[in-house]
């Protein structure tokens, strides 16, 4: 079984096969998210995308509290491990590691970041593959992610202005053509897209409408 809940903003939990792998869980200070730290219960991974306090977030306190394994960037990895996270995995672009029965592989992201470079990650098991874009804007190279990769959902920001819009976010899906797409990052702070609306015209303007799942902050969805 596979299991998605959305905290609202890029921050998300997927439950794969009895593994629980959570990514930029900004959970304290997000306006949208319907949970507190002390709610997440339990993680195995927990996979960052860059230090941004949006995005890096409660990482950290999740991982020493529930013993999760913090995945980053090489540099981001060792910042955890100074913070006291006793399983830092320090991975960087291109590279794949197992990392508690789950196979985690960490693909480029454009935007920016003090600690290393912004990632996104593919990550599951066997067959079932996840891409959560990071903060990114567009790259050509997302066909690639989805020829390689062949991932089942797309986790797409579309807020605009710090990432790419719902325009782009469209282009995207057409690049790595999984089975859904989530949208992420908008409807948190004034400057982002408020809402789906754009996105889903532009989707449906190119035949993928049937590929947009769209979460409330707190739902759960199997996929």
């Amino acid at each position: 079984m596979v299991r998605v809940r959305w905290f609202g903003h890029a921050a998300f939990e997927f439950e794969l096969e009895g593994r629980v792998v959570l990514v930029d869980p900004f959970i304290t200070g997000n306006p949208r998210c319907p949970v507190t730290v002390e709610d997440i219960a339990r993680a195995d991974i927990v996979c960052v995308t860059h230090d941004h306090h949006d995005h890096l977030g409660d990482a950290i306190e999740i991982c020493k509290r529930t013993g999760a394994a913090f995945v980053g960037i090489y540099e981001l990895g060792v910042y955890a491990e100074s913070q006291g996270v006793r399983e830092a995995v320090g991975m960087n672009v291109g590279g794949t590691a197992r990392v508690r029965d789950v196979e985690v592989t960490m693909t480029k992201a454009f935007h920016s970041s003090e600690r290393g470079s912004p990632v996104g990650f593919v990550f599951g098991i066997e067959d079932f593959k996840v891409y959560h874009a990071g903060d990114t804007g567009l790259f050509g190279d997302m066909r690639l992610i989805g020829e390689l990769y062949r991932p089942a959902v797309a986790c797409l920001p579309i807020g605009g202005y710090y990432t790419m819009g719902p325009v782009e976010a469209a282009v995207a899906t057409e690049l790595i053509k999984p089975r859904v797409v989530i949208p992420m990052h908008y409807g948190t702070f004034p400057v982002l897209e408020p809402s789906v609306e754009r996105f889903a015209a532009e989707l449906r303007k190119r035949g993928l409408g049937d590929k947009l799942v769209v979460l409330k902050p707190g739902e759960f969805k199997e996929l």
